[in-house]
């Protein structure tokens, strides 16, 4: 496979294909599922290959255990095109007992109508993102998660990274496809994905005919809320004050889920320390698109738009950093969530790693913010030693754009520059 990047998938991939009987890889659209399937398979079954007028698809609808036999891994592409696979990989791993038979992938959840299994102990899900800095080769990959984790970290000087730089990082994205086109073509991508889930993609999925004005409108309330708590309610009135539309409740909760189906949205979800303590803590996720050059695309913004809007280039740059975060926890076993309690207290972004340790991550686009970070990220640790020191976080770290150094402050506190972050 030529021009093929390496993905921290590939290796989440080989190993629960080393358990599992069948590895079924979900994201977005272009993510690059089909690529790492290909990569990490030895036969295939497209089910989008329009040959002989979708031929494939129309043999598997007639008869699905037609696309089983093959070389293993056999990779099934874009399974949910005909449901029914589901249960016949299913029933096929159990009649062969063997690890690492197939590969599905799927860029949308179908409605589970006809689907009589879950797959649970058979078939892994292994949910794939946008490519992350890393990845891209944007990150020197100097610091790693693990080793903030461990206490194993050495300060160092990192690579100078200024606003334009970063500005074109989050306009160009995490799209495989965006690493061969031209910075000034790069905006181009999010824009022609956004066009085919309003115009094709949200049909597809139940053959329901859904509004597509609306569906922009509710997108780019999304956009204009990036990275906060917005509730339904807000997004609504959001809409109603910008586009001076009013859409129902129900509308609002259809299309979001309608957007989470096709993984246009991730809800980063909250986190409970479990401490004893009076503080309550708020229980609502924080809103994301799936890759934060979708909210440039939908905002008409390029590198010099988000320049000189620096506060939404703060929420923007926080979404970046929070999709690396997701990619480099989930490779270490670790989930993400964010903080937020009844006394204004935020952080945002947690790192649970398998054993119940926790990671407080403060995100801030400028150098001059990272003593206010740090400051309270040490109040929270404060107040939570004092309540139940078994639950309070093992690491405390502000993620920074504009500084040219990873070091531990004389208070604890890591400084780690998002460009030389890995997993």
């Amino acid at each position: 496979m030529d021009g093929y990047r390496t993905r921290i998938a590939d290796g989440m991939l080989e190993g629960l294909l080393k358990a599992f009987g069948a590895v079924c890889i979900e994201g977005p659209k272009c993510c690059g599922k089909t690529w790492t399937a290909t990569k990490n398979s030895r036969s295939k079954f497209m089910l989008g290959d329009p040959a002989g007028n979708f031929q494939n698809r129309m043999l598997a609808g007639l008869d699905p255990s037609i696309v089983l036999p093959g070389e293993t891994p056999r990779l099934i592409d874009e399974w949910q095109e005909v449901p029914s696979i589901w249960d016949a990989v299913r029933h096929e791993v159990d009649v062969r007992n063997r690890q690492g038979q197939f590969i599905l992938t799927g860029s949308f959840t179908p409605q589970r109508k006809g689907v009589m299994h879950s797959g649970a102990g058979r078939i892994a899900p292994l949910r794939m993102r946008t490519m992350s800095l890393w990845e891209t080769g944007d990150s020197d990959g100097k610091i790693s998660l693990r080793s903030l984790f461990a206490r194993d970290f050495t300060p160092q000087l990192t690579d100078e990274v200024n606003l334009a730089t970063l500005a074109g990082l989050i306009v160009r994205g995490g799209w495989p496809q965006g690493l061969s086109v031209p910075t000034e073509n790069a905006h181009l991508l999010p824009q022609g994905y956004i066009n085919a889930i309003i115009d094709d993609g949200a049909n597809r999925l139940d053959d329901i005919r859904r509004d597509s004005s609306k569906m922009l409108r509710l997108l780019k309330s999304l956009a204009r809320n990036e990275s906060t708590t917005v509730s339904n309610k807000t997004i609504k009135r959001d809409i109603r004050d910008v586009d001076g539309v009013d859409i129902s409740d129900q509308t609002v909760s259809e299309y979001l889920d309608v957007f989470r189906r096709l993984y246009i949205i991730e809800d980063q979800p909250p986190f409970n320390p479990n401490v004893r303590s009076s503080v309550r803590v708020k229980q609502m996720s924080k809103r994301h698109l799936t890759d934060p050059s979708i909210a440039c695309s939908l905002l008409g913004l390029d590198e010099n738009g988000l320049i000189s809007d620096i506060e939404t280039m703060g929420f923007l740059f926080e979404a970046l950093c929070e999709r690396d975060l997701w990619i480099y926890a989930q490779a270490l076993g670790g989930k993400l969530f964010h903080y937020q309690d009844y006394k204004e207290k935020e952080i945002d972004a947690v790192v649970e790693m398998q054993d119940g340790t926790w990671g407080a991550f403060e995100i801030k686009l400028g150098a001059n913010q990272i003593d206010a970070a740090a400051k309270n990220l040490l109040d929270i640790r404060s107040r939570m030693l004092k309540e139940d020191e078994r639950r309070a976080p093992q690491l405390l770290c502000v993620i920074c754009g504009l500084t040219n150094a990873a070091y531990r402050r004389e208070d604890g506190v890591c400084v780690i520059p998002i460009t030389s972050l890995r997993p």
